[in-house]
């Protein structure tokens, strides 16, 4: 086992504008006053409980994230959150834009288009002086597509700078259907990807139930990525990649990013009654979901970290031994305990999304 140094550290799923919009989180506040400031609200199960902050980001050497924008359309008959309106969603996701400019503009934020951003980006963050000053970098990732009106939308949503597109969320959706739903992609949904891979996007497979999952895997001739998505080996559920849709990505050269969301880790978790320190959900079980997915790979070039942290859940649902978002570089430490050499490490860290990112993205 070789000396633990934290490495910088890529999380591939983050809720950002979510929070900052309709939780009203200020970000760039210290993680202790965001949590104070929520004291005794009661609207969301996980107010006082949140675990991102800017600086909590560089305090954990996370310098780059894939940042969602994310809005449901839902018929007026759902149970789940949502916009009656795809419209609506638009305008939402379009606020979110807004949001996300701003941080670039108060100095937080720097989006990342093409690989001559990554490459100036990466150069910042590796140049030895302080990061706890400087700019996050962000790509930007529409979680569930039903917010684009119509296909018309995409190319708008490309020049704005989204890069990824996650074709469903929970529910039947307006181009697939996700988590807990059924079905392939409609006719819709296999334009979407038609225009897509025309404009070089990456397709990201998270919530995409398992007959859209292979449909869109197999008509997909883009780059395809998992951002946040568990094993099922562990956790049996619709939401979990099966081993063979797991080796499925591999073949197709994509990278999987292990989430933190405790319903994800622990079989049977109960949302809102399960506790995370009795239920023995601890970063163990992300480095087991590492683990897995390495040994079924064969390498260790197919996995990172996407946490899902503050995707409307905090501290009551993710492992007991997280304080705030830093804290995933002790996964490090337990990989490093097993036998992963720092190569391996950095690989899971970052440089696994950071090569795909660089064979997918524009060049300038």
């Amino acid at each position: 086992m070789y000396e633990f140094e934290m490495p910088f550290l890529v999380d591939a799923h983050l809720d950002l504008s979510m929070n900052a919009m309709e939780w009203n989180r200020d970000l760039r506040l210290p993680i202790t006053e965001l949590n104070r400031r929520e004291g005794g609200m009661k609207d969301k199960p996980d107010r006082g409980k949140a675990t991102v902050t800017f600086d909590e980001l560089r305090r954990g050497r996370i310098g780059l994230v894939v940042a969602t924008q994310i809005a449901r359309f839902v018929t007026p008959e759902s149970s789940l959150p949502g916009w009656y309106s795809a419209e609506q969603a638009w305008a939402q996701t379009q606020g979110q834009l807004a949001w996300y400019r701003a941080m670039e503009a108060d100095g937080q934020l720097k989006m990342i288009r093409t690989k001559a951003d990554l490459d100036q980006h990466i150069a910042l963050w590796s140049d030895g002086i302080d990061h706890m000053h400087k700019p996050i970098g962000y790509l930007l990732s529409l979680e569930g597509a039903d917010s684009i009106v119509d296909i018309s939308n995409l190319e708008t949503a490309y020049n704005n700078g989204l890069r990824a597109i996650g074709p469903a969320h929970y529910g039947p959706g307006r181009y697939a259907n996700g988590t807990d739903a059924t079905g392939k992609l409609n006719e819709q949904g296999i334009m979407l990807l038609r225009e897509m891979e025309r404009l070089g996007m990456i397709l990201d497979a998270t919530h995409l139930n398992d007959d859209a999952f292979w449909d869109a895997v197999e008509r997909y001739h883009g780059a395809i990525w998992a951002s946040h998505n568990n094993c099922r080996k562990f956790v049996d559920h619709n939401r979990q990649f099966s081993d063979e849709m797991i080796r499925a990505l591999v073949e197709k050269q994509a990278v999987i990013g292990v989430a933190l969301d405790a319903w994800m880790m622990v079989p049977n978790w109960i949302r809102g009654i399960s506790d995370p320190k009795t239920s023995n959900c601890s970063l163990e079980i992300v480095a087991n979901n590492i683990d897995h997915i390495c040994q079924l790979a064969g390498n260790v070039n197919h996995v990172g970290l996407g946490s899902d942290l503050d995707g409307a859940f905090g501290r009551e649902q993710c492992p007991y031994d997280l304080e705030t978002i830093a804290d995933i570089q002790k996964v490090f430490r337990i990989l490093g305990k097993r036998g992963y050499g720092k190569t391996d490490l950095e690989k899971i860290a970052s440089k696994n999304w950071l090569n795909f990112m660089r064979n997918v993205l524009p060049q300038s």
